[in-house]
């Protein structure tokens, strides 16, 4: 009798994204189906199934034990999430080659279905860096006698969700500087620097306002800049490897001596890049937002702002908090603003949304556009929407004054 061949053996997830790209977080199910196409009967010992996620790090460093010697050290580590395994026919064991509790599966194409849940702690976001990664990954095994098994990985991707919808992500960030430059026995005038941002918290395609005054008071031509840095930071056996790479940048104008220049609301977009690994004991991955003064000749004068990427994009109707905290915030004395005595009210909801937007009943929020293009990705599957609906009417009168309630109330102009 000739024996059948297996064809094709193919790993798919039921994919919970509009993308077809299979995406989860902590406490999702995982689910799917293997395929096996063969092109007559064959036994099978058994078609298995497993699972695993995991965090690893490993990178070398070069010693020196003595004049002529040097050796290798080795650092490695790793962090498993999670480890399961299921068998979707026949059985376990794989020790031997007997005719014994064969299964046979005839010629055509097969399907059988896997299932398992991702645990409920919280997991680290995929990630491919260079002395670590995090991977999550499904592989399908087929056993059979006296034959090398047939085996099939499939790697699906998991993020922790990041809200930047926090009041400690929401809060802003701001900073002061100043150098004075020396040249022999000559001292120049200092170099200020001061500089400020909305929020700690933002989303890929967001484009960060950097408020910003710098004043030159030395004797040499200076540069303003900016740029987003992401640091990966891998550990192991006590130690610690650090990646630097530049995400984005952007320059302002050169500045004289006596100049100063004023940034109110210089815009730096967030191309699209991973989330923020902040849970993760053995791999961490953070931003920060450096706004400097390039002085050549000298040591740069600059300031770090500390970034979270997250994955949910600040909530569109948080829009009017945030932007009145911000200017509370903004009257500080290097930028000349001062908080108004009394907000106005908001404006009528017929002057700003349309009759034809109305009815459609359905738009985008425009702000979010470059935002929604960045989400391409397989680590951004997450696109917001909301519908024009009107506000309550405003009123700066409590309308019901004598009625107790145990709630915060909210704000009216929300």
């Amino acid at each position: 009798m000739v024996l059948g061949k297996v064809k094709s053996l193919t790993i798919s997830f039921d994919c919970l994204s509009n993308s077809n790209i299979p995406v989860y977080s902590s406490g999702d199910t995982v689910s799917g189906r293997i395929s096996l196409e063969v092109t007559g009967e064959i036994r099978v010992k058994a078609l298995k199934i497993h699972a695993r996620g995991h965090a690893k790090v490993r990178w070398s460093e070069s010693r020196n034990a003595g004049s002529n010697t040097a050796y290798t050290q080795n650092y490695t580590e790793e962090v498993e999430y999670f480890n399961y395994k299921d068998v979707l026919v026949g059985h376990a064991r794989d020790d031997d080659n007997s005719e014994e509790g064969l299964h046979i599966i005839h010629s055509g194409r097969h399907e059988y279905a896997f299932s398992f849940e991702l645990p409920q702690i919280p997991l680290a976001t995929s990630f491919e860096g260079r002395h670590g990664s995090v991977r999550y990954w499904v592989k399908a095994e087929l056993h059979r006698p006296w034959l090398l098994p047939v085996k099939l990985k499939k790697e699906f991707t998991v993020f922790e969700h990041i809200d930047i919808n926090t009041p400690s992500l929401l809060s802003p960030q701001a900073g002061t500087k100043e150098k004075t430059l020396c040249c022999w026995l000559c001292t120049s005038g200092p170099i200020s620097l001061s500089a400020k941002i909305e929020r700690k918290g933002y989303t890929p395609g967001e484009s960060i306002q950097i408020f910003a005054e710098i004043e030159n008071c030395s004797s040499r031509m200076v540069v303003p800049k900016a740029t987003i840095y992401q640091t990966q930071a891998f550990y192991a056996k006590g130690k610690m490897k650090e990646v630097r790479q530049l995400v984005a940048n952007l320059c302002g104008e050169s500045l004289s001596s006596g100049k100063t220049e004023t940034w109110n609301g210089k815009q730096l977009k967030i191309p699209p890049v991973s989330p923020s690994i902040l849970d993760c004991s053995i791999i961490r991955v953070e931003y920060s937002l450096m706004v400097y003064v390039d002085i050549p000749g000298a040591v740069d004068l600059f300031l770090n702002l500390p970034l979270v990427i997250g994955t949910i994009p600040l909530h569109p109707f948080g829009s009017r908090t945030s932007s009145v905290s911000s200017q509370g915030s903004m009257s500080m004395n290097w930028l000349g603003l001062t908080l108004p005595g009394r907000l106005e009210a908001p404006p009528n909801y017929a002057e700003v949304v349309t009759e034809e937007n109305r009815q459609s009943g359905l738009a985008p929020v425009a702000a979010f556009d470059d935002f929604q293009r960045a989400l391409q990705g397989p680590l951004f599957a997450y696109i917001q929407e909301f519908r024009f609906l009107p506000p309550p009417l405003y009123s700066e009168i409590d309308p019901n004054p004598d009625q107790p309630t145990d709630e915060i109330p909210s704000c009216p102009s929300r």
